[in-house]
């Protein structure tokens, strides 16, 4: 019996938990072969890989965002193989697979639920050694007949599956992003969250989760991102490991936490005080800032101390933090999202992540649908279209705004750009601004065709002309500074200035063979001839003292022509370099 374990990943530097569990919790029984894919991979080509592996049985892992594909590509797979065997399993055929069997009769079966002692069952089963029927978790088909095995309970001991770490081989993660569970399920009970169906909360052993990640630090992978639905549960077990993953350090993996901000405490915030820059990401749920809308959906937070925590963290500038809203969800309306947008903007975090809800399968806030006037999107992944609260014209324009949050906010690409406009001229909401922002992309046709990277500053720069009209040269120095801040380039844009004093670069030159000039602002190049740090640094001229802003935005900046100096020789974890004003 020749077995596969396969999926369709969202990105090629993606790898799947589920499958190598599989492999390992069946190993005494089968011997298993993993492949992945990619939702990018031609359909095509992997019908072929699959069928030139001569396997008997494959079984896929499936999620919103690959059952479709993985549907298609079995469908396929039966009629070029029709005495192969195809399973399902994963969240996203857990929770209506009698149906999917009826509807599909290319699928054998479904393993729904926790799939690792399920799977070394099917596999005893398909080697002869057990009956279908005797498989908890199993959905199978008894001749024309469906039927749906008795649930299987959860595993208690999550320390029974073997590491799929030990004796791994490293060029398997190579420079890849490695998904890892400290944790099942969640004290939490939100309603638009599939964990909500699953009651308890079990951990790993803390000596397991050390050995595996000291195994994955060994094998520098690229980041280390914990699916733990809230981290920080047990305050004692998450400071322990972080505490670890600090004093285990190579200097290359970093790490992506989902942490709830209210439960971290005084001591918490003292002990992330110490962390190395970059090593740590936090993301941080918030859905929505008004408190019926998160009872509604059975959320328990508290904004008031979310808000200290993060602002608390923000401070220390070590850890990249990006909060999450939901636009959709009951009683919150196009309005009330506007408030929940401004209260988390205005904490002035790294990121802000503007999410839709998902209907989901076997998720509570499913079945209230009626209840609430859902409409949604029949396929994966059930996008809210409307409901009673916000309309679908609502929900576009949420959608525009989300692509400029993306393109000028997160990029951090338009950082005191978006400080100055907001700060200055959209204080009461900063929602408003992104709102105008994209009706004017809107109004203009820029969504309708891709912008490079030029044209985005070019399309902000009019737009302040156009709608602001207030200090238009000072914005435009601004704007420059953020573009020359992100790395060396000689191709700056005809519509910024660049007033170059005279013998400019020979000046440049001067100024590097200085050697207090390098002491003073680059002591990393010292005794580094000129022309080689040139590499690494540029000048560019500006006729108002834009660093001032830095220091405060709020200033009106002297006008007067200076020199700022940019270093892009940095670790480039908060900025993307460090910039002085400089005599040259």
């Amino acid at each position: 019996m020749k077995i596969l374990l396969t999926t369709l990943n969202s990105k090629f530097i993606h790898t799947n938990l589920a499958i190598r569990y599989l492999k390992e919790f069946a190993k005494d029984v089968q011997e298993t072969e993993i492949r992945e894919y990619t939702i990018n991979n031609q359909a095509d080509y992997i019908l072929k890989d699959i069928y030139k592996g001569g396997y008997d049985a494959v079984f896929f892992s499936v999620y919103i965002w690959n059952v479709v594909d993985i549907m298609s590509l079995c469908e396929n797979l039966k009629k070029v193989m029709p005495n192969l065997i195809i399973g399902l399993g994963g969240p996203e055929v857990s929770y209506d697979s009698e149906n999917l069997m009826k509807e599909n009769k290319f699928i054998d079966y479904i393993l729904y639920g926790e799939g690792e002692v399920t799977f070394r069952d099917v596999c005893l089963m398909l080697n002869g050694k057990m009956n279908a029927a005797d498989i908890k978790g199993l959905v199978w088909r008894d001749g024309e007949k469906v039927v749906v095995n008795e649930e299987r309970p959860y595993l208690q001991d999550l320390d029974l599956i073997p590491s799929p770490y030990d004796n791994m081989d490293p060029k398997e993660y190579e420079n890849r992003i490695v998904y890892y569970e400290s944790s099942r399920g969640c004290p939490f009970n939100c309603q638009y969250c599939l964990s909500s169906a699953i009651k308890g909360l079990r951990y790993f052993s803390l000596d397991r989760v050390k050995k595996d990640l000291k195994n994955l630090i060994d094998a520098r992978v690229a980041q280390i991102k914990f699916i733990d639905r809230t981290f920080n549960a047990k305050k004692k077990t998450a400071m322990d490991i972080m505490k670890f993953l600090m004093e285990n350090d190579n200097g290359f993996t970093t790490y992506h936490f989902e942490v709830t901000a209210h439960l971290i405490d005084d001591e918490m915030l003292e002990f992330l005080k110490d962390c190395k820059p970059g090593l740590f990401q936090f993301e941080i749920g918030v859905q929505s800032t008004y408190q019926n809308v998160l009872e509604a959906c059975g959320r328990k937070d508290d904004f008031v101390k979310l808000s200290k925590v993060v602002k608390q963290i923000e401070s220390y500038k070590n850890i990249h933090q990006h909060l999450d809203l939901i636009a959709g969800l009951p009683y919150e309306g196009y309005k009330g999202f506007e408030k929940s947008f401004n209260d988390v903007y205005n904490l002035g975090i790294e990121q802000l992540q503007l999410g839709f809800l998902k209907m989901i399968k076997g998720t509570g806030i499913r079945k209230m649908a009626d209840m609430h006037g859902f409409e949604y999107k029949s396929y994966p992944p059930y996008e809210v279209l409307s409901n009673k609260y916000i309309s679908y014209g609502e929900i576009l324009k949420l959608k525009d705004i989300e692509e400029m949050v993306e393109r000028y906010y997160n990029s951090g690409n338009f950082r005191m750009s978006m400080e100055f406009i907001v700060k200055r001229y959209y204080r009461k909401s900063p929602f408003k601004f992104y709102e105008e922002f994209a009706e004017y992309h809107d109004s203009n046709g820029y969504f309708d065709a891709g912008q490079g990277k030029n044209q985005n500053y070019k399309i902000l720069l009019d737009f302040y002309e156009e709608k602001i009209g207030e200090n238009i040269e000072l914005f435009r120095d601004i704007l420059k500074y953020d573009y020359v801040s992100l790395g060396k380039t000689s191709n700056v844009p005809d519509f910024f200035v660049r007033n170059y004093p005279e013998d400019f670069k020979n000046r440049c030159h001067v100024f590097l063979q200085d050697d207090e000039n390098v002491k003073k602002y680059i002591p990393k190049h010292f005794n580094t001839p000129a022309k080689m740090i040139i590499k690494y640094v540029q000048f560019e001229p500006f006729r108002y003292d834009v660093e001032a802003l830095k220091e405060n935005i709020m200033i009106n900046p002297e006008k007067i022509d200076n020199i700022v100096m940019f270093d892009y020789d940095i670790s480039k974890i908060f900025e993307k370099s460090l910039s002085y004003r400089v005599e040259i």
